[in-house]
């Protein structure tokens, strides 16, 4: 069920080489407060910058105007004044004088057709509150296979809030951001400050804990806006504990469904390290394993290969001794003592779980008491087509 305030409008511009949906409204009907989490990239699109800017100045947002087929990203000042017009458009063909955030995805470093925007200012407009946010995940993907939306409800004392997100990414998906838009709307009152804190904590267990290839793109946003339409304000503490819980669960579904639908990808590895000196190192060594070509092919081959995960890990630059690391596929071990743990039905076993859509494997070390997650695709035949005839 959607947040109450929010609707939205789809249409056809052009951005795309077929006259598909690429370009959406996500709005609001009264100020909402907005909370962004951005791509790391040193090449940042002007979208992002736009963003950035202009939250920076204030965090009240009406709404997400939102393109995909062209990134606007590394088009100089050419793209940055685009990026202006298209809101600017949108204000008046909508009748706002609000600010609105803009969001763009597809190929990097092409200018926008000439007067495309003001052409579909209008339409977006006359459309407005005729779409639905199925329409909107369909108007945003790229190279995606399926949309991706999640929706909850959190019970208070006060009622119902409602959240709902939709997103879109299937490659060059790597953290620190990846080349990934999403949109989290719900209809509580939140301060600005915890609300972006909220929203970053969001992310560091989601969208920023999962791997496709090991890239890292200029687009990548995560905007949140609650608009207190259910007149719900979030005060204590242990309402805020609730709220976050609920925020990171709606952001770890989506994740999960972006690496779900990576490029070509037919599985999804849980990948975990547990016991290492701190998180950092977890980290390193986990996506040391999960942005492998070698594993990722294995993985894609139902190839247990556990010496490819190995040799990741003892290049991934963490320090730790290899007599104390133990390799587990399932609760099945593996690898113990610099030596492969052998036993009559191994193989068997060990083919059923490499058989599975998610493959859980994990490493456990006696370093402390840090531990990292992440989920990781594998990497097919399908990936290279993909990706070799991405422009033509």
């Amino acid at each position: 069920m959607l947040p109450q305030g929010f609707y939205f409008s789809v249409a056809s511009a052009g951005f795309k080489k077929e006259a598909k949906k690429d370009c959406a409204m996500l709005l609001s009907e009264q100020i909402a407060t907005c909370a962004g989490v951005f791509t790391q990239n040193i090449f940042k699109a002007a979208p992002v910058v736009y963003c950035m800017q202009e939250l920076a100045k204030s965090s009240l947002v009406q709404g997400i105007l939102v393109n995909s087929g062209n990134a606007n990203a590394c088009t100089g000042d050419i793209g940055k004044k685009e990026c202006a017009d298209s809101i600017e458009y949108m204000r008046e063909n909508f009748g706002l004088n609000t600010p609105i955030l803009p969001c763009s995805t597809g190929v990097i470093g092409q200018q926008f057709q000439e007067g495309i925007w003001k052409k579909v200012a209008p339409i977006l407009a006359t459309n407005r509150n005729k779409n639905t946010l199925e329409e909107v995940s369909e108007a945003i993907m790229t190279t995606d296979a399926f949309p991706k939306i999640a929706y909850r409800q959190l019970q208070t004392k006060e009622g119902e809030i409602r959240f709902a997100a939709v997103a879109k990414g299937a490659g060059m998906i790597s953290p620190n951001m990846a080349t990934m838009l999403c949109f989290v709307l719900c209809d509580a009152k939140v301060s600005a400050k915890w609300w972006q804190e909220a929203l970053t904590k969001a992310v560091t267990s989601s969208f920023n804990a999962i791997t496709v290839d090991g890239d890292t793109s200029t687009n990548d946003t995560v905007l949140a806006l609650a608009n207190g339409a259910s007149k719900i304000e979030i005060t204590s503490s242990e309402l805020e504990k609730e709220m976050e819980k609920v925020l990171t669960d709606i952001c770890q579904e989506l994740a999960y469904k972006i690496v779900q639908d990576a490029e070509g990808g037919t599985k999804v590895l849980r990948f975990s390290v547990k016991g290492a000196k701190t998180e950092k190192d977890a980290k390193k060594m986990a996506y040391a394993v999960g942005n492998s070509p070698l594993v990722k092919t294995a993985l894609f081959g139902a190839d247990a290969n556990w010496g490819r995960i190995v040799a990741a890990i003892g290049r991934s630059g963490v320090s730790f001794q290899a007599e104390d690391l133990k390799l587990y596929f399932e609760d099945i071990l593996v690898f113990e003592n610099a030596i492969p743990v052998y036993k009559d039905t191994m193989e068997e076993m060990l083919s059923a779980i490499m058989a599975k859509n998610e493959v859980c494997i994990r490493v456990e070390l006696s370093d402390g008491s840090a531990e990292a997650e992440i989920l990781a695709a594998d990497l097919g035949y399908e990936y290279v087509r993909i990706n070799a005839d991405y422009r033509t």
